[in-house]
């Protein structure tokens, strides 16, 4: 589709085809528009904020932290999953698991990159730290939505939240360098190695700050969105979560200690993992703005088959959260939650039309440490609470009915309600 905004005119597609050439055939082509002075105030110099160079940089020197943080095993999520069973066993009646799944993330990706979970920290000082993240992301995710016009929009309680944020990860950047100065580099890398591997490479503390907050951005809201809309679809759908209850006392015996290996065999897990991030993709809206003149393979013409010229400058927005749910790529049942899909040959050769951890050269980076965290805590989850359910007269609509909210990511409105005991 095409829309025009203050006189300008955009696209809209959800065409595989096209979300290919944007991202991996016609790469080149592409640039970020106006979304990187959208995200400066919180992000600053980083991954997502960069094009051409720079960009190719951190990317490397990201890539290589997650390549280590690769060859870990599951333990690493061990002592965060415990403490989040341990305060769901604390909570009686009806529980909401989405605020205790974001901060769990919290824990999980400020223990991966700062060296210590930024929760460990004092209450207030937490909660300090989570409302500023929380509100410089939401008001980035407006900026972000008025392209060009980003500028008319930088509330002073945003400035003041994004100093925060900035603050707090420059706090773990200086204990790093202050560890390192004190007991030497080996020493220091066992629990800074993130933060020491990139300075070693940049040597500018504020340069580290702002790759750490693009890490953290990329990895607290998507993932913990993920187990919650996992959660929130499986005491929708009793049958699926007795299947997948099944399969977890199959391969782990009942044990509680998880690995990779053990993990790997969990073939319905995955399926409902996928079927989540199909139905609730955590980055469901992207944009990208033609570098040069170009052109979409596909939408012009009378069939709408044509391809499409894209003059410089032009912004072409695309949808995967409406690309996971055509019904010419997933059958007629493509708006029903259905892991079974992913069993077999059905969605063999689906390609660009299935995109939850983006494509092409800036495909995540984390998808690996995600897909592990998030397996580690909802077979937790799902071995400690034998007795999850919906709770009772909680209204059941079709999913995508739901009421939902959209910052960055795409989260349930009314969170994830369910009984544990």
């Amino acid at each position: 589709m095409t829309f025009k905004l203050f006189g300008n005119q955009g696209y809209l597609t959800a065409d595989p085809k096209n979300v290919e050439s944007i991202l991996l055939t016609n790469f080149e082509d592409w640039c970020l528009g106006s979304r990187r002075p959208g995200l400066m105030p919180m992000l600053g110099e980083g991954i997502f904020t960069q094009d051409g160079r720079p960009w190719k940089h951190s990317r490397e020197l990201l890539r290589r932290q997650f390549v280590r943080i690769h060859r870990q095993d599951s333990k690493i999520f061990d002592e965060h999953v415990e403490n989040l069973i341990s305060k769901l066993r604390s909570a009686n009646g009806v529980v909401d698991l989405q605020p205790h799944l974001l901060r769990f993330n919290l824990a999980t990706t400020t223990a991966l990159i700062f060296g210590e979970p930024v929760v460990a920290l004092p209450g207030e000082e937490t909660d300090t730290f989570e409302k500023a993240f929380d509100y410089s992301s939401y008001i980035s995710a407006i900026r972000l939505r008025l392209a060009d016009l980003e500028w008319i929009y930088k509330p002073a309680k945003f400035r003041k939240a994004c100093a925060v944020v900035k603050e707090y990860a420059s706090h773990f950047v200086q204990l790093a360098l202050d560890d390192m100065e004190k007991n030497g580099e080996e020493a220091a890398s066992e629990r800074h190695a993130f933060i020491l591997e990139l300075y070693k490479e940049m040597q500018d503390p504020v340069l580290v700050r702002d790759q750490l907050v693009h890490v953290l951005i990329a990895g607290r809201d998507t993932t913990a969105c993920l187990m919650s809309w996992a959660f929130f679809l499986l005491v929708r759908h009793p049958k699926a979560l007795a299947k997948l209850r099944s399969e977890i006392q199959l391969v782990t015996g009942g044990s509680r200690e998880l690995s990779r290996a053990k993990i790997s065999k969990m073939t319905y897990l995955r399926c409902v993992i996928n079927e989540t991030q199909r139905l609730y993709p955590q980055l469901p809206v992207n944009v990208r703005v033609a570098a040069k003149t170009t052109f979409l393979p596909s939408g012009g013409g009378p069939d709408g088959k044509s391809p499409v010229l894209i003059p410089k400058n032009t912004g072409v927005g695309y949808s995967v959260y409406h690309m996971h749910r055509l019904k010419s790529v997933y059958g007629e049942d493509a708006n029903s939650f259905r892991p079974e899909r992913w069993l077999g040959s059905e969605l063999d050769g689906i390609g660009w039309g299935f995109m939850p951890f983006h494509g092409g050269p800036r495909i995540c980076l984390g998808k690996e440490f995600a897909l592990t965290e998030a397996s580690h805590a909802i077979i937790r989850i799902i071995q400690t609470f034998p007795e999850l359910r919906l709770p009772p007269e909680t209204p059941i609509v079709p999913p995508g009915e739901e009421k939902q909210a959209l910052t960055i990511v795409v989260m349930s409105a009314e969170g994830c309600k369910v009984l544990l005991e």
